[in-house]
C-alpha cells in the first residue's frame, strides 16, 4: 500500500494542523527584536549530573530529531499506581495493556514486540541508562516499580541513537529520585477492589556531599479474576557522592521478590459472560499456572564534566531466579552483567552550535535454564529439558547535531551492533547452536527549533533486532529465526502555543520491515513458536495533547494512536492486518482543579472498531468504551494528598489483551484476557 493513498486519511489533517501552527508561531517568532541573552542558573539542574532533573531532561528531549517525551512522576501520582500502564497510559505512541491487572502486560511501541502479552520484546528497558532488560532483548515487568522513579523518559524507534538503541521500539529510561528531588519522607498507602493494597515508605537527604534516596513498596491483590492473586516487594535505592564539582558517582540497588498466578486465557463468548472465571482448560486448572521470582540488582554511574564536555560510565550486576510452572516447569537463573560509556561534547564546531554524542555499551546474560513435567504447579522427576544460554551484546554508537543556523538543525548519526545468542542443550546435542548477528543502522534527520520548547522534525532510520531466546527456542514450531530490520521515515512536531494554553507531542511514521518476528500460540494460549515474516508495513500516529482553559483551573489531556499493520504481499496472509493490537486507541481525562486543593474529572479509554485475534483475519476483538472518575484533595500546607477513583463505572465486559494465532478459521478460542470490571480505589500521600 502506497503511502500517499494512506495520507489521504482525515485523521492525518489533526496533526497537520499542527505543524502548521508550529510554523505560523515561528514566523511570529522570527519578527520580534533580538534581545541580549540572560543566562540564569537552576541551582537544582547542577546539583547532579549523574542524574539530572525534570528540567534538563525536557530540555535534552526537546534536542531530538524524532518522536521523544518525558512522563514527569507527578503526572500519575494523584490516582492508584499499581503498573506500568498507569504511568505511561498517556504516553503518546505507548500502547500498553495488562493482561489481568496485574503487572504483565503487552507493551508495544510502533507495533514492536506485537504479539508479546509478557516479558516483552523490541523495547530498550533502562534505569538511569543502565538496562534493566536481559541480555537476549526479554523483560520482566515487576522488576519496575512506577512509584520508584522520579520521571520517565520515552525515545519512540530510532530516536533512543543516544543509548545505542536500535530497536523497532526504541528504548524507556526510568530516571531515579535523588535526595535533591525526592521529599525527606513519603508513606503512601492505597487501596481498592477486590483485595487491592499497596504501600510505600521512603526517605532521602543530602549531607554534606553524599546523598541517597531508599524506598521500600509492597504490593497484593486477589485479583478480579480467579487465580490473579499477585504479591510483590520491591527495594530500591541509591547513593550519590559528589567527588569535586567536576566528578560524581552514584551507586544504585534494588531487590525484588514478586508471586504471581496466572489465570489464563478464555473463549470470546467466555469473556463475554463469565469474565472473571479462569481459563477452564483441564490442564491450565491442574497446573497451578504461576510466575515468581527474586532478582537483586547493583550497578553504578560515574559522571565526569570538563568545559562543555561529560563522559559517563556505568557498570551493573543483575541476578534472577525464576521459579514458572506452565505448560511445564521453568526453572531459570540469570546472571546478566556489562557496562557502557558514553561522550557527550557541545563544544562548537566550525563557529557554529553543535552537539556530539558516542558511546558504547555491552552486556552478556548466562542462563542456567531447566524444564521439568508441571504436576500441580510443582516440578515432577529429570528435567525434560535442560538448557544453557549465553547472549551478548555489544553496540557503538555515535550522533551529531550542527546547526546549519539558529534554527535549523542537521542530525546524522549511526550504531553498529554485534550480538550473539549460544545455547548448549545438555539432553540432546544437535539442538545446540550459536548464531551471529551484525548490523550497521543509520540516522538522518533535521529539526527546525521554533523556540527553546517548539520544534518541527522529520528522519529516516534503520532498525535492527537480534532474536531472544523466546523467538529460538519457545514453542513447538522448529522454524529458523532471522533478525528483524526495517526503514522508518518520520515527521512530526512537539512544543508549546501559549495563547491557547496547548501543549502538543505528534508524530507520523512507515516503517518498512523484513523478517518481522511473530510469535504464535495455539487455542489454550502454548506457544507453537517464532516465525519471520517476509515483508511487513508498520505506519501511523502518535499524537499527545493537553490544553488548559479557565484560568488553567480545568485541563483536558488526551492520546490518540493510529496503528495501521499489515503484511505486504505475503504469499499466506496478503495484505492482511497484523493481529493483536487495535487500529485505533484513544485515551482522555478532563479534570478541574480548585484554589483550594481539590480536584474533579471523568476520564475514557476507547477503542473504537474491532481488531484480528489471527493473522488470516478470520476472528475479531470487539472495541470498547471504558468510563472512570477521579477525585482529590491536595492539603499543602500538611503535605497530605487524598484520592478516590473508579474505574470502568458502567462494567463493561471488554477485552485487555488477546493471544495471537495464525489462523482461527472463524472458530472462538482460548485468546481472550478480560479487563477488570468496575473497581473503586483510594489512597492517601503524605510527603515533607
Amino acid at each position: 500500500m502506497k503511502i500517499t493513498q494512506k495520507i489521504t486519511n482525515p485523521l492525518l489533517w489533526f496533526p497537520l494542523s499542527l505543524f502548521s501552527l508550529a510554523f505560523s508561531n515561528a514566523i511570529a517568532a522570527e519578527k520580534v527584536s533580538s534581545l541580549p541573552t540572560v543566562n540564569v542558573t537552576d541551582q537544582k539542574e547542577i546539583q547532579s549530573s549523574t542524574t539530572p532533573s525534570l528540567e534538563v531532561a525536557k530540555k535534552r528531549m526537546n534536542r531530538i530529531a524524532g518522536g521523544a517525551n518525558v512522563v514527569d512522576g507527578e503526572s500519575y501520582r494523584n490516582g492508584r499506581v499499581s503498573n506500568l500502564k498507569d504511568a505511561l497510559g498517556f504516553s503518546p505512541g505507548v500502547f500498553i495493556q495488562p493482561r489481568f491487572g496485574s503487572d504483565e502486560a503487552r507493551l508495544s511501541i510502533r507495533g514492536s514486540g506485537l504479539q508479546r502479552t509478557f516479558h516483552m520484546r523490541g523495547i530498550n528497558m533502562l534505569q538511569d541508562g543502565i538496562p534493566v532488560n536481559l541480555a537476549d532483548g526479554g523483560g520482566d515487568f515487576q522488576s519496575l516499580d512506577p512509584l520508584n522513579y522520579g520521571y520517565i523518559e520515552v525515545f519512540r524507534g530510532a530516536n533512543a541513537l543516544q543509548y545505542g538503541g536500535t530497536t523497532l521500539g526504541g528504548a524507556i529510561n526510568f530516571i531515579s529520585p535523588t535526595g535533591y528531588t525526592a521529599p525527606k519522607y513519603q508513606l503512601r498507602m492505597e487501596g481498592g477492589s477486590y483485595g487491592y493494597l499497596r504501600a510505600q515508605a521512603a526517605t532521602a537527604g543530602v549531607k554534606d556531599n553524599i546523598d541517597y534516596f531508599l524506598s521500600y513498596t509492597h504490593t497484593q491483590q486477589d485479583g478480579f479474576r480467579d487465580h490473579a492473586q499477585q504479591n510483590n516487594h520491591r527495594v530500591s535505592g541509591n547513593v550519590g557522592i559528589k567527588i569535586n564539582d567536576q566528578l560524581e558517582t552514584r551507586f544504585f540497588a534494588g531487590y525484588v521478590d514478586t508471586d504471581s498466578k496466572l489465570p489464563g486465557s478464555l473463549t470470546k463468548r467466555e469473556n463475554r459472560e463469565t469474565p472473571r472465571k479462569r481459563q477452564s482448560d483441564p490442564f491450565s486448572l491442574s497446573s497451578d499456572q504461576a510466575r515468581d521470582f527474586q532478582s537483586w540488582r547493583i550497578g553504578n554511574k560515574t559522571t565526569y564534566t570538563f568545559g562543555k564536555n561529560r563522559v559517563e560510565l556505568n557498570a551493573f550486576y543483575s541476578y534472577k531466579d525464576l521459579f514458572h510452572p506452565i505448560f511445564m516447569v521453568i526453572d531459570q537463573i540469570n546472571h546478566d552483567y556489562g557496562g557502557g560509556a558514553r561522550f557527550v561534547s557541545e563544544e562548537d564546531l566550525f563557529g557554529r552550535k553543535n552537539i556530539f554524542t558516542a558511546g558504547i555499551t555491552v552486556q552478556n546474560g548466562d542462563t542456567r535454564d531447566r524444564r521439568y513435567v508441571n504436576r500441580g504447579g510443582k516440578a515432577v522427576g529429570l528435567p525434560v529439558n535442560a538448557y544453557n544460554q549465553n547472549a551478548l551484546n555489544l553496540t557503538a554508537f555515535l550522533e551529531n547535531q550542527h546547526y546549519l543556523t539558529p534554527h535549523w538543525v542537521a542530525v546524522t548519526g549511526g550504531s553498529w551492533t554485534y550480538a550473539k545468542r549460544g545455547l548448549d542443550d545438555l539432553l540432546v546435542r544437535r539442538n545446540s547452536f550459536n548464531e551471529d548477528f551484525t548490523k550497521f543502522t543509520p540516522k538522518v534527520g533535521v529539526r527546525y527549533e521554533i523556540n527553546d520548547d517548539t520544534q518541527i522534525f522529520a528522519n529516516y532510520s534503520q532498525s535492527f533486532e537480534p532474536p531472544s531466546f523466546g523467538e529460538l527456542t519457545g514453542g513447538q514450531l522448529i522454524t529458523k529465526v532471522y533478525d528483524q530490520r526495517g526503514h522508518t521515515a518520520e515527521v512530526g512536531s512537539r512544543g508549546k502555543f501559549d495563547k491557547w494554553n496547548m501543549e502538543w507531542d505528534a508524530a507520523y511514521y512507515h516503517t518498512w520491515i523484513k523478517n518481522e518476528m511473530l510469535s504464535l500460540s495455539d487455542s489454550r494460549g502454548l506457544p507453537l513458536g517464532t516465525v519471520s515474516a517476509d515483508k511487513t508495513i508498520h505506519q501511523g500516529i502518535e499524537l499527545g495533547l493537553t490544553n488548559r482553559f479557565l484560568e488553567d483551573h480545568l485541563a483536558l489531556r488526551q492520546s490518540y494512536m493510529w496503528n495501521d499493520f499489515r503484511f505486504d504481499g505475503d504469499k499466506v496472509y496478503k495484505n492482511n492486518r497484523l493481529a493483536g493490537v487495535p487500529e485505533h486507541f484513544y485515551r482522555a481525562d478532563l479534570v478541574y482543579n480548585w484554589d483550594q486543593g481539590f480536584y474533579f474529572g471523568p476520564n475514557v479509554e476507547w477503542t473504537p472498531s474491532k481488531y484480528a485475534v489471527d493473522h488470516a483475519n478470520t476472528f475479531y476483538a470487539d472495541g470498547f468504551a471504558i468510563l472512570g472518575l477521579k477525585a482529590g484533595y491536595n492539603i499543602k500546607k500538611y503535605g497530605l494528598e487524598l484520592f478516590v477513583e473508579g474505574r470502568n463505572l458502567t462494567d463493561a465486559h471488554y477485552t485487555a489483551s488477546t493471544g495471537v494465532i495464525s489462523d482461527a478459521r472463524g472458530r472462538d478460542q482460548n485468546l481472550f484476557a478480560p479487563g477488570d470490571g468496575t473497581t473503586v480505589y483510594g489512597g492517601l500521600q503524605w510527603r515533607m
